[in-house]
């Protein structure tokens, strides 16, 4: 990949499927800039780092990397190399591992910046390139529960920085490190249902099944009462190292104006604390994954924020295992489950056309003990005949690349047969949609209000037209 001016290397990246840990080899660059020209001469690659090392971000401030790495360092660290002698065993450490979760590197003329995390909750601060700096924390000029880098360039001062809030829409601002101060740079304008008031968002750390603390995004209109009758939408993932971050969805101001509550359960299997996190959420300890979700599903209903019979539980893509299980071990949870273009036999996803880059996220049915891990993540080999089931929504697209469809339908057909409540599983089918990411704006309504209806028809809150 060509790295961004000033530098007189280039850089190759190698991914591994959907590993994290990234493979790197930095290229002197010659004076014609083309490495295609070099017939006949050694060759010019010169290994960074391999995927033993860890490392999930870089960046290049001239002749040196930094590399974000979680190698001896569950919750990050910062390290620099020479590029002319690359090294990882070598590196020197510039931030070294803390309570706070490194989540990103990137580098601007003056100085690296860094971005960290605790929980859903980002932060961005700067380090300058000189002997002897150090870290400062960045202060916005608005309060906003969490920010995150947008954009920064080797060639140019500062870096744009994102706000984001559960109630709220964010802003992009400029820091200026002359000045040391943000200037909003306006291009995000407020629209009419992007700062509305009357809206409110708490964090909580749940219990979770073996003692371990979650964290749970609990979103509401103000004034709500903790009486146990609130229709209530918990959502969560938990895969790959990914993280829940805080995030304006507007779409769900419709479902808090009717008293609706949202709550983001932040479990086991994504990256919101670091690699130790992700690791114990994935393969043999994916159980922790829809464990951590039902004991957030718990909380909410102990603590009066709503019931069993006014609970929905939400999961999609590799989230569909968090919801799957989850509705499977606890029927008695939920009055409805969303599975959203979900993983749902897992023993079967490596023969699918995405399923050889997830085995190292998931494991493999050719290891006997990674078999046994995913025959419990799978959902469907848990349904029991007779169970009495929530009402269940499945949706997906034809033409979804990633998980494929028949997944759903299998589920489907499986919950059909088995569940004795007598209400209602469904199949939500758009012929023209793939995974999700590339649907329009239309779609995307079409879907949200489709599954706000269905959940509040089951919780009792609406019937149904004749």
């Amino acid at each position: 990949m060509p790295t961004p001016t000033p530098t007189s290397y280039a850089i190759g990246k190698i991914k591994h499927g959907d590993a994290n840990p990234l493979t790197l080899y930095a290229a002197k660059l010659p004076p014609t800039g083309d490495l295609t020209k070099r017939e006949g001469m050694a060759s010019p690659w010169k290994m960074i780092c391999d995927a033993a090392d860890s490392v999930e971000d870089f960046a290049v401030h001239g002749d040196e990397i930094y590399l974000m790495t979680a190698r001896a360092a569950p919750r990050f660290k910062v390290l620099r190399e020479k590029l002319a002698s690359p090294g990882f065993a070598s590196a020197e450490t510039l931030v070294p591992a803390s309570e706070a979760v490194i989540s990103g590197v990137a580098s601007a003329k003056d100085a690296l910046y860094i971005e960290s995390r605790d929980g859903a909750a980002g932060r961005v601060a700067r380090l300058g390139y000189g002997a002897g700096a150090k870290l400062e924390p960045l202060t916005l000029p608005e309060k906003y529960p969490s920010c995150a880098i947008a954009s920064a360039a080797p060639d140019v001062d500062g870096v744009l920085v994102q706000t984001t809030a559960w109630t709220r829409a964010g802003k992009t601002y400029a820091y200026d490190p002359a000045q040391k101060a943000f200037a909003d740079t306006k291009l995000n304008p407020i629209g009419k249902f992007d700062a509305l008031p009357g809206f409110e968002s708490v964090e909580v750390m749940v219990p979770g099944h073996d003692g371990v603390k979650i964290p749970l995004s609990i979103i509401y209109k103000s004034g709500l009462k903790l009486d146990g009758s609130n229709p209530t939408l918990l959502s969560g993932y938990g895969a790959y190292g990914l993280s829940r971050n805080v995030q304006y969805i507007p779409t769900m101001i419709a479902w808090l104006e009717r008293g609706g509550v949202y709550a983001v359960a932040h479990v086991r299997g994504g990256g919101e604390y670091g690699e130790e996190w992700h690791k114990a959420g994935q393969k043999q300890t994916k159980p922790n994954t829809w464990k951590d979700f039902i004991s957030c599903a718990e909380y909410l209903i102990a603590k009066g924020y709503t019931s069993p019979a006014r609970l929905a539980g939400q999961g999609g893509s590799a989230g569909g295992i968090l919801i799957g299980r989850a509705v499977t071990e606890r029927p008695d949870l939920f009055a409805a489950g969303l599975f959203d273009v979900g993983c749902l036999d897992a023993l079967r996803m490596e023969t699918t056309m995405n399923g050889v880059p997830n085995i190292p996220e998931f494991g493999t049915v050719k290891n006997a003990d990674e078999f046994k891990a995913l025959l419990e993540m799978s959902a469907y080999h848990h349904v029991k005949d007779g169970a009495k089931y929530p009402a269940v929504m499945l949706s997906h697209g034809v033409n979804d690349p990633r998980v494929e469809p028949w997944m759903s339908a299998k589920m489907c057909a499986r919950l059909q047969a088995a569940t004795a409540s007598g209400k209602p599983v469904l199949f939500r089918v758009d012929y023209h949609a793939g995974h999700g990411i590339g649907s329009t704006k239309a779609q995307l309504q079409e879907s949200t209000a489709d599954k706000f209806v269905f959940m509040l028809w089951q919780m009792g809150v609406i019937k149904p037209l004749p």
